[in-house]
């Protein structure tokens, strides 16, 4: 009977760009919206979906055996677990995500000291207290099932713990953030027990090498062009590479193929200097994997 690694699927913002970092990565996920076992092409994986919120209560316990979460939910869950991997992705700014507390624009509230006795609400409940507690003020946490925003700008708490990526919805409800938590990121963890199992170590390490290597490649591409050889040195000299570019003879010809590997946002500003400087035949191209 074959081995199989079972991994857990985070539910929710995070499930679309979960999917396809791994179909980047080279497995193909294939969701049903009836079905929280999702089809895989790898027989050595078994997939459930599960909310990132609750992932790393299954990863500790065994019932998974890997998971992808948010560090914040780790911390809230307090859960004893072993981070894998960091795989800075998200729905939005492809950027790691912050807790920020914030008020209503015209409160007297400035700093964490003034909110000693007052109201807090959040999803965040566990850490916001023990944030609070630790730095000994007194502060009543209450869970917020969502439109966190609205709690605060309708009198229903003095101040709100909150996720954001742009600040956009913060702004949007006349709020100001007066302090950062922590910043989170996608995180790949294992079941301790797991971790010590050689075949799904090997597995869970593999899986890890691959994830990041898509991420790695998201904003960097590569470039090739032909170059004749009286121009080879002045299309070097302003060639950015990972390491050095690489250069081929052409067939029975005193050109030059040159290969590359760049940041996406350089390519815009490079590629008119190339062709400046003699390069012709320029072609980019995008990459699966950076490993």
């Amino acid at each position: 009977m074959n081995k199989v690694l079972k991994l857990g699927i985070p539910k929710g913002s995070l499930e679309k760009a979960t999917i396809e970092l791994f179909e980047k990565s080279g497995w193909r996920i294939k969701l049903s919206s009836r079905n929280y076992f999702p089809e895989v092409d790898d027989d050595e994986l078994s997939c459930s979906i599960c909310r990132a919120q609750e992932m790393s209560r299954y990863v500790e316990s065994g019932v998974l055996d890997a998971g992808i979460t948010g560090k914040d939910w780790i911390l809230e869950n307090d859960s004893d677990v072993v981070v894998v991997a960091d795989l800075v992705y998200s729905k939005v700014s492809k950027r790691p995500t912050r807790w920020v507390l914030a008020v209503p624009g015209d409160s007297e509230i400035r700093s964490l000291d003034d909110l000693q006795g007052r109201k807090i609400a959040t999803e965040l409940v566990n850490f916001t207290r023990r944030y609070f507690a630790e730095r000994n003020i007194d502060v009543s946490v209450e869970f917020s099932w969502g439109a966190t925003e609205g709690k605060v700008v309708s009198g229903l708490a003095d101040a709100i713990v909150e996720v954001t990526e742009t600040e956009t919805t913060i702004r949007a409800h006349g709020l100001r953030i007066i302090h950062e938590l922590m910043t989170s990121n996608t995180q790949l963890i294992a079941n301790r027990l797991s971790w010590e199992d050689p075949w799904k170590r090997e597995k869970i390490e593999n899986m890890a090498l691959l994830l990041q290597g898509a991420l790695r490649a998201d904003r960097i591409v590569g470039l090739k062009m032909n170059v004749p050889e009286e121009r080879l040195q002045a299309v070097i000299d302003i060639l950015p590479s990972l390491n050095a570019p690489t250069i081929a003879s052409l067939y029975q010809t005193d050109w030059f193929s040159v290969e590359t590997v760049i940041s996406a946002h350089q390519v815009r500003d490079l590629i008119p200097q190339l062709i400046r400087a003699g390069a012709q035949g320029i072609i980019e191209y995008s990459l699966n994997k950076v490993i």
